[in-house]
């Protein structure tokens, strides 16, 4: 099965920041085109989880991954979330599939309902509106029955909810394979060939 064209990585402003960096490490290692977008939120939720400083200029975090991982414009791209002009943003240049991870509940009731008021929230719209994959990493806990509400119209409009909720039955030793295992899942509903852990009966 062929990869995808190219994958939008959208960071929010809730826990789970492990979640959303260790996939981007993943989907640049596959090698599929990726465009990261990401809220003032998120810049809060690394610093605090993950000691790590994401600059508030797209083009400085842009220059600094793709620095970091060694890739070049054509494999990772970075906008922020008043960049009207990202390819996301139009349904004439849809991303073939978009992951919101992590997702919070602000920006899952904005997406659910259509508010589209940064790029975030458009490029979501954009990918509901032109039938391509649209998942949803949520991330809270307990949810609230408008949160519940929120996911099944989402659902219903095709999105898949894959809530970061880590399996047990492949032992995990550390905090890495807790990620691992969600990130697998994602990468899965991608259709992107991964060796993060071993499937069910392969043990």
């Amino acid at each position: 099965m062929p990869l995808p064209r190219n994958v939008t990585l959208a960071l929010t402003g809730a826990s789970g920041m492990p979640y959303g960096i260790r996939l981007l490490e993943c989907l640049i290692a596959s090698g599929v085109p990726v465009y990261v977008l990401y809220s003032q939120a998120a810049q809060v939720v690394a610093k605090q989880e993950m000691g790590l400083t994401l600059p508030s200029r797209a083009a400085d975090l842009e220059q600094q991954w793709q620095q970091h991982y060694q890739v070049g414009p054509e494999k990772l791209r970075v906008f922020g979330r008043e960049a009207w002009f990202a390819p996301v943003a139009s349904g004439s240049n849809p991303p073939e599939a978009m992951v919101v991870c992590p997702c919070s509940m602000g920006t899952l009731a904005a997406i659910a309902h259509g508010l589209s008021d940064n790029l975030i929230e458009r490029a979501a719209d954009v990918c509901l509106k032109e039938r391509k994959k649209l998942i949803i990493v949520p991330r809270e806990t307990p949810f609230s029955t408008l949160h519940l509400e929120n996911m099944l119209k989402l659902s219903q409009l095709g999105a898949v909810i894959l809530p970061p909720s880590p399996g047990f039955y492949h032992h995990p030793q550390q905090i890495e394979d807790l990620v691992d295992f969600v990130v697998a899942r994602i990468l899965d509903q991608l259709d992107i060939p991964h060796q993060l852990q071993a499937r069910w009966g392969e043990n």
